[in-house]
């Protein structure tokens, strides 16, 4: 059994991957909250703890007897990432033994300055196991979620549907222009919660790039399965990197919905700059993540990007 600690728990992609820990009924759950336990019936073996992400020596006291630590805490939030930076100290001070930071996302993170905060951390985490090693840690990241590209329905328990430069619902799609066969990762939030709850369980050493490779396919190996589950081809908008390493967006469709995270004042501001950020960033190769974390567990069976569309898509108009 595994005494874990879930900064951030509240989250929706913590959430997915409590249930995944909860279901192998192996571990002992702590949730770490800034605020108040919900009133909702306590759950059989998960508790909550209140804690000031800003006293480390509370922290520290907080994590003494925990194994691993997964964090989900939210970058926009923490500007200076000093809540996760501070969550490190802790850890390290505590004795844990594993750190997850808060990452289930890119690997690359070129121009998505709104994940800087994640280079911030890593860099963090790495400098605090120089010159020798104090804490195993790893980088969960899982590519682009697979449930996004049923934006507006939603297919898992928590995560909200997202909308992306893929939309299958209008058939079409926003690529940056003979940037087609870059490779991108997609894996089901319900995958990589699975896979991250094994990892938990790992005996051995975690690597420290954790990937997560549900599914690895070109822009336009994807755009082909659209074509197919859709019934019809996409209408491909092919926009210059020229124009989009300049901020423009010279498309006649841009994103209109963000992730719940950013509040109302931070949206708009935001929409160009992801849209943007996300054309280029996979135009580069950010979101193909590696396999290393994945690779521990040949045996699992992950979700395949074309099955789930079908099932999405049938029959929808």
């Amino acid at each position: 059994m595994v005494k874990i600690a879930v900064a951030g728990g509240s989250g929706q992609v913590a959430r997915e991957v409590v249930d995944a820990l909860l279901a192998s009924k192996k571990h002992d759950i702590t949730i770490l909250t800034r605020g108040q336990a919900p009133a909702a019936a306590p759950v059989p073996g998960v508790k909550w703890q209140t804690v000031d992400y800003q006293d480390v020596e509370a922290l520290t006291q907080a994590l003494k007897g925990i194994h691993t630590v997964l964090s989900f805490v939210q970058l926009l939030s923490d500007p200076d990432q000093r809540a996760q930076k501070n969550l490190i100290d802790a850890a390290i001070s505590a004795g844990v033994k594993r750190f997850a930071p808060s990452e289930y996302g890119s690997r690359g993170l070129e121009n998505m300055a709104w994940w800087q905060g994640k280079q911030e951390v890593r860099e963090y985490l790495r400098k605090a196991n120089e010159p020798e090693p104090v804490i195993e840690y790893t980088l969960f990241q899982p590519g682009l979620f697979l449930d996004y590209l049923a934006f507006p329905h939603k297919t898992s328990k928590y995560v909200d549907p997202l909308q992306t430069v893929f939309d299958f619902q209008n058939r079409r799609a926003l690529v940056v222009d003979g940037r087609e066969d870059t490779y991108m990762t997609f894996t089901r939030v319900a995958d990589a919660a699975a896979v991250v709850a094994r990892a938990v369980d790992y005996e051995g050493k975690w690597p420290t790039n954790g990937g997560i490779c549900g599914n690895r396919v070109s822009i336009s190996q994807l755009l082909e399965i659209g074509s197919r589950v859709r019934g019809r081809p996409f209408t491909v908008e092919s926009l210059a990197a020229e124009d989009l390493e300049a901020g423009e967006l010279k498309a006649p469709w841009s994103l209109e919905a963000v992730h719940q995270a950013v509040s109302d004042d931070q949206a708009q501001a935001l929409l160009k700059m992801v849209c943007i950020g996300t054309l280029l960033s996979s135009s580069k190769g950010a979101w193909e993540s590696s396999d290393e974390m994945s690779r521990l567990f040949p045996d699992y069976k992950f979700t395949t990007i074309e099955e789930f569309l079908s099932r999405v898509w049938e029959g929808k108009p």
